[in-house]
């Protein structure tokens, strides 16, 4: 059974970031030992994502800020209650952390995971947080100091490995199968080009078209050479662009509706997940007229503007709020291959590439792009075939993986107060 015990006790190195000053824009480079940010500590362990980089000679400055494989990093100025550790595999050695975080290397009696678990529960981050500021910029008031004077409930070390083991078994079957749906989306992705950007989609023979030498004819809209029986299609010709749903919380309707924000479209890539969806109150009038279904195309109107995504297996009256525009297809059929044309937008914006069109996403920019797509529609019917597996195989590891998330928030709790144990 754990008992409270002073973390100090267990604690073999502990220190803040470098200030603010001692790293600056100029410091940066292509490549080196990475700078933490806020992101890559967002979950149970180090998300190896988005990192800037210092050169080996500005990092070895930073002696005290320096974090290793083993080490738990949190965040004490900014968002607070994010807390993190650095796995043995992961891609570096070494990291530098910000100055809005501090670092701490336990000793041999504890499991780092462990201790990360443990503050993701509500006592654990009831602990963390008890020493917050509540004056100003949200901050863990003298973190490294406090945080050495918790107290908080520990087991056994060989329990420990054991709650970090299951937990840490469930989160990784999370994260393959996270893997396994990006490969997939990029196999999508590739066959989307292959068709409609290369124009390779099978001839009649079965071959490439256009590496097979198939007739292309110079479109002047385009200012590129398309298959014939191709044409030139504008988005707002194909169906009905639609803002989202502005609501007056002061003023309730009578229905219970689940809302697509833009942070559910930020936390997801190709398709919406139906979790975590805030519930607003409205009146029939406007349930009706703000409802998704299975051939939405939702697009970001701000936040992560042109950021496209789909919908499926989304409650009856789901809605999409006032900074997404909703995609109503004339054809159904055409679903696929425009979304990976709307898709585009965002790759765009990534790249910095998009212009003044893509700085300013809205009905009259979407509705005036144009596409090129082929007259018969054997050719989008076979292509559809193509890639509704992939998508059906998608949703189904998105399914398993937000089962895996209950079960794991469930257990977590449970496990560490002793309610549960892993036998």
């Amino acid at each position: 059974m754990a008992s409270e015990k002073l973390i100090s006790d267990f604690i073999e190195e502990i220190s803040m970031g470098p200030f603010g000053s001692d790293i600056t824009v100029d410091n940066y480079v292509s490549n080196g030992v990475p700078v933490l940010n806020g992101s890559n500590v967002s979950g149970f362990k180090l998300t190896e994502e988005s990192f800037n980089y210092v050169s080996e000679d500005k990092a070895k400055s930073f002696r005290k800020a320096i974090a290793r494989r083993g080490d738990v990093v949190i965040t004490h100025r900014g968002t607070l209650g994010q807390i993190a550790y650095i796995p043995e595999d992961s891609k570096f050695e070494k990291y530098v952390i910000s100055q809005s975080q501090f670092r701490i290397r336990f000793n041999q009696a504890i499991d780092p995971r462990y201790l990360v678990y443990l503050f993701h529960t509500d006592y654990g981050r009831k602990k963390l947080l008890s020493f917050k500021n509540h004056v100003g910029v949200p901050a863990l008031a003298q973190a490294t100091t406090n945080f050495r004077n918790l107290k908080i409930a520990l087991h056994d070390f060989e329990e420990q490995k054991t709650i970090a083991d299951f937990i840490s078994n469930l989160q990784g079957k999370i994260e393959l199968n996270n893997r396994i749906n990006a490969e997939l989306e990029a196999m999508a992705k590739t066959i989307y080009d292959y068709w409609f950007v290369q124009f390779d989609f099978p001839d009649i023979s079965g071959k490439p078209y256009k590496s097979s030498g198939g007739t292309m004819v110079w479109n002047e809209e385009l200012k590129r050479e398309v298959p014939e029986g191709w044409e030139v299609k504008q988005m707002g010709t194909l169906g009905e662009f639609k803002n989202g749903v502005n609501y007056n919380p002061s003023e309730p309707g009578d229905i219970p509706c689940p809302i697509i924000n833009v942070r559910n479209i930020s936390a997801s890539s190709y398709f919406l997940k139906n979790e975590d969806l805030d519930i607003i109150y409205l009146d029939k009038s406007d349930v009706k007229k703000y409802s998704v279904h299975e051939s939405s195309i939702i697009i970001a109107r701000s936040g992560i503007p042109g950021a496209t995504r789909l919908i499926a297996d989304f409650e009856k009256n789901t809605l999409y709020c006032g900074f997404a525009i909703h995609f109503d297809l004339n054809r159904v059929a055409y679903r696929i291959p425009v979304f990976f044309f709307l898709k585009s937008i965002e790759q765009q914006i990534e790249n910095g590439s998009g212009g003044t069109i893509m700085k300013n996403v809205n009905q009259g920019t979407l509705g005036a792009l144009k596409m090129p797509l082929p007259i018969v529609m054997d050719i989008v019917l076979s292509f559809n075939d193509l890639i509704n597996p992939l998508f059906n195989r998608i949703n189904l590891i998105q399914k398993e993986n937000q089962q895996l998330s209950s079960l794991r928030d469930w257990l977590l709790p449970m496990l560490m107060n002793g309610q549960v144990r892993v036998k």
